[in-house]
């Protein structure tokens, strides 16, 4: 990835990424000013966690942007206007979440006064519209070759992937066993990312993940940063591709592309499989850490079998007019 072309990719999303940046720096100032707790974290660790998974998000979903309108330019403007759309959204969503963090309240699954019950609301319609607008640039993306084919079905992969992980983010807004149980008729709280345990206990540092119960944002943070992940796989097959002759071939890294896609949904579902049962990260059953042993046996032997086979560069030598030398495919080349 060439970093000097960046100012060509698309602006609003970059220039949000900018911002996100400073809003990142300006909440982990208001980690070390206010020391007000929310739900058992630090009321600004919330804004900080989200313009850090904003910088990473927009960054990727420019550059995919850019590789459509370059192969296929017809598709550029309705790329253009859904990355766009996306930052509109994100910008509110930040300004809602960091407004509530201002006020000492709770922004997410909060109904305790028609205020903020407009603003988790407006939330809610933000998030229906960042899934809506990735879902767009995702239908264009596999309407073109954006590079070679490990990259751009790394980048195909990451998008499906992360269309998932992100709507596995409306799970959260079901009222909760505890919710039902009590049955009130207007709750100040509905939904919540804990299963088998209230919001607000015991977690993992930085992230706040629960160590006592299931948490959905761990699946959803997940599913979600495929999108950066996966195509950053591809690109370092093919910086690796001059040194290591069974890279060369780009059926092999199309092939662990492909392996390391398979193998990410199936951590991912594993994942949500373990929230949902109401299991921590951290505290996995037995039946948990099987099927995790079994997806990291699959995946390494799928690795080990695209490996097989790969081709090396072999100069060709010089052309009639003393053209350049050219590297050719003359077959399978053993190691």
């Amino acid at each position: 990835m060439n970093w000097a072309s960046l100012r060509t990719w698309h602006r609003p999303l970059v220039v949000f990424a900018a911002v996100m940046v400073v809003w990142a720096a300006g909440s982990a100032a208001g980690l070390l000013l206010d020391d007000r707790v929310l739900m058992g974290a630090p009321i600004w660790a919330k804004p900080l966690k989200f313009a850090l998974s904003f910088v990473g998000y927009t960054l990727g979903l420019a550059w995919m942007i850019t590789l459509l309108g370059r192969a296929r330019p017809r598709l550029h403007r309705p790329a253009w206007w859904a990355g766009t759309g996306f930052v509109a959204a994100g910008a509110v969503e930040m300004v809602l979440i960091t407004g509530q963090v201002v006020r000492g309240r709770r922004s997410h699954f909060n109904n305790a006064t028609p205020f903020d019950s407009a603003v988790y609301q407006g939330m809610a319609f933000m998030a229906v519209a960042l899934w809506t607008t990735t879902l767009v640039i995702a239908v264009l993306l596999f309407r073109a070759r954006l590079a070679d084919r490990a990259t751009t079905w790394s980048i195909r992969i990451a998008a499906v992937l992360t269309l998932t992980g992100a709507g596995l983010g409306f799970l959260m807004t079901r009222p909760t066993a505890e919710q039902r149980a009590a049955a009130l008729d207007d709750p100040p709280i509905t939904g919540g990312h804990s299963v088998g345990v209230p919001d607000g206990g015991p977690g993992l540092p930085l992230t706040g993940w629960s160590t006592t119960g299931g948490d959905l944002r761990i699946p959803h943070f997940v599913g979600m940063h495929a999108l950066q992940l996966l195509p950053l796989l591809a690109l370092a097959l093919a910086a690796l591709a001059p040194r290591f002759v069974r890279l060369y071939d780009e059926r092999v890294r199309l092939r662990l592309v492909l392996v390391a896609g398979a193998a990410y949904a199936a951590v991912l579902t594993l994942l949500t499989w373990q929230a949902l049962r109401g299991l921590p990260l951290v505290h996995p059953d037995g039946a948990t850490l099987g099927a995790g042993a079994a997806i990291v046996l699959a995946g390494a032997l799928g690795a080990v079998l695209s490996l097989r086979g790969g081709t090396a560069p072999v100069e060709e030598g010089h052309g009639d007019a003393g053209g350049e030398v050219v590297a050719g495919h003359l077959g399978p080349h053993r190691q």
